[in-house]
């Protein structure tokens, strides 16, 4: 039986134990940079561009790009040594973003129909889930 910060032989380097105050902090610092970024500072201009069949580009590179700039902070903050993480969150928010933007045209869906709260859900899930990715990373960093 492992103790504490000891390793197992399959864990490539990750401890058994992880730090619950670590987790817990970088989990809740990356739900606040998402609610901001993707509501506070989301304009109109991202929000409805984003999701049109031309024109798309430039507004999701926008919103992104603060996602981008908020994720580099956090790890410049919390782990100087994983902030190309932020590059990370770049592509998969913008493919996240894209594809609900072209199920969203290909169903033809709108805040009247059940689909388009069915892809905000699985939209918000994954980014969520990608920012449970990060908090493990950084609880993983301050155990070792």
């Amino acid at each position: 039986m492992w103790v504490g910060r000891q390793r197992a032989a399959a864990g490539a380097g990750v401890p058994n134990v992880i730090s619950t105050t670590w987790i817990i902090a970088a989990l809740v610092i990356f739900l606040a940079k998402h609610l901001v970024a993707d509501f506070f500072l989301q304009t109109a201009w991202m929000a409805n561009g984003k999701e049109q069949p031309t024109g798309w580009f430039a507004p999701l590179l926008a919103h992104v790009l603060v996602h981008t700039a908020a994720t580099a902070l956090i790890f410049a903050i919390l782990a100087p040594a994983y902030i190309w993480m932020a590059a990370v969150d770049f592509v998969v928010h913008f493919a996240i973003d894209r594809a609900k933007g072209l199920l969203n045209r290909a169903f033809d869906t709108g805040p009247t129909k059940t689909g388009f709260w069915w892809l905000i859900g699985i939209d918000q899930t994954l980014h969520h889930l990608t920012h449970l990715g990060f908090a493990v990373l950084i609880a993983v960093m301050h155990s070792t």
